[in-house]
């Protein structure tokens, strides 16, 4: 079985090898390609993946390349970790939104519809090529903003499932409190990438009991804690909501609070100097410990399970992705993309049947979702009218003046990447 990682060099990178070497059984690569245009790093980072599966005693080939097309050949499957305009690119999401008053984050707001921008092109060139050298080969993109990219993935045709790690991380928290295996944890997730409740937490499968209330009376400041959200505000929904919800459930206060303090980008960036100088160390052979506070917790488990699920040798019959919504939640589109729990085969992922939405979620929903819409054909199409109309019709914006200022801002920044500016 042959694997590729499309953005191999990446600081998370070894978080993932970590996770095929320990789940070799599940997932049996025979070759890894690790493909990035950063000789440097890719350089430091393959040493470092060679380590640990020699440690571990994997024996498969860990290559790396910076040809595309030599490192996707005759895979089974790539996967999509890649960051167009690297930190410096986030730096500048995460800022210059704060100059209108509005959010800025990586993924959600104005700074996500940056990063669509940037992003959905760059992926298309690389989807079309995979599939010009191996058509038959699944992608599984955990590129951000991920329903925005999978969606432009899909309607393009391509063999594409969306992965994020929010699920996965909620399912090992839960399954600690709870003191039951993992696999015993299935979530009623719903909604859309980074914009998602957890309804009920059922143990031994869909149709288990529903442990959900049990977990908020004997947890809930902890779990609260963890959210950044009042205990009172879990208590009043009787749902978990994915941290990205904070964005809109205390806007004013985070922009308050992102104000006083240095990005999360320069504190990644930071990090990320630091881990590839350890990386660069020959007597490292483990992942180090730093790396956790890097973010992409249960990354690798997530993927390997997706993997290995529409490679047709193991993995979870369920699991949380993104795909085509498919009459799922009947107030969307078919092809908006959703993030829910699917069953998962070698034909792809089909979401399971999902209980009525409450309205003050399902609202929600909608409106993100037409800023989907709105996002991918800016990031499709170009044009500082589109950029604008996506602006104006995201929750987090909604007001003429605080858009025209975030388009001016937003085009300013990302000159460089987008073709039509």
């Amino acid at each position: 079985m042959k694997l590729t990682v499309v953005g191999g060099g990446s600081t998370y990178t070894p978080e993932l090898i970590d996770g095929f070497a320990r789940l070799r059984d599940t997932l049996p690569i025979t070759e890894l390609v690790l493909v990035d245009p950063a000789a440097d790093r890719l350089d430091l980072v393959g040493g470092l993946a060679r380590r640990i599966f020699a440690r571990q005693g994997h024996d498969g080939r860990i290559t790396t390349t910076s040809d595309l097309d030599a490192g996707v050949e005759g895979a089974d499957a790539v996967l999509l970790q890649l960051r167009v305009g690297g930190q410096a690119a986030r730096e500048k999401d995460e800022t210059w939104p704060l100059e209108c008053g509005c959010v800025g984050q990586e993924t959600t707001g104005a700074g996500g519809l940056a990063k669509a921008l940037r992003t959905v092109p760059v992926v298309l060139d690389i989807a079309e090529r995979v599939r010009r050298t191996n058509p038959d080969a699944w992608i599984i993109d955990f590129t951000n903003p991920v329903g925005i990219v999978t969606r432009a993935l899909l309607q393009a045709g391509h063999k594409a499932v969306g992965l994020c790690n929010v699920a996965i991380g909620f399912q090992r928290k839960f399954a600690a409190l709870l003191d039951v295996a993992p696999a015993d944890v299935h979530l009623d997730h719903v909604g859309l990438n980074h914009l998602t409740w957890e309804r009920a937490v059922r143990i031994g499968g869909p149709g288990g009991e529903d442990v959900l209330p049990r977990l908020l009376a004997g947890h809930g400041d902890a779990i609260a804690d963890d959210l950044r959200l009042p205990r009172p505000v879990l208590d009043r929904l009787g749902v978990v909501p994915s941290y990205y919800l904070r964005y809109f459930y205390a806007h004013d206060e985070v922009v308050r609070e992102l104000g006083t303090k240095p990005s999360r980008a320069a504190e990644v960036a930071a990090m990320e100097k630091e881990l590839l100088e350890m990386y660069g160390d020959p007597a490292l052979d483990e992942k180090p410990a730093l790396l956790a506070k890097r973010g992409g917790a249960f990354y690798s488990e997530a993927a390997v399970d997706l993997a290995a699920a529409l490679l047709g040798g193991g993995g979870s019959p369920y699991q949380v992705v993104n795909t085509y919504n498919n009459g799922t939640l009947p107030f969307l589109p078919d092809d908006a993309v959703i993030e829910t729990q699917a069953a998962v085969g070698r034909e792809g992922a089909v979401p399971l049947p999902v209980a009525p939405v409450d309205p003050l979620y399902a609202g929600l929903v909608a409106n993100v979702t037409a800023y989907e819409d709105l996002a991918l054909e800016a990031a499709l199409r170009g044009g500082r009218d589109r950029v604008f109309k996506a602006l104006l019709a995201h929750p987090l914006i909604g007001q003429y003046a605080y858009a025209d200022g975030l388009t001016d801002r937003l085009i300013a920044h990302n000159r460089e990447h987008l073709a039509w500016a």
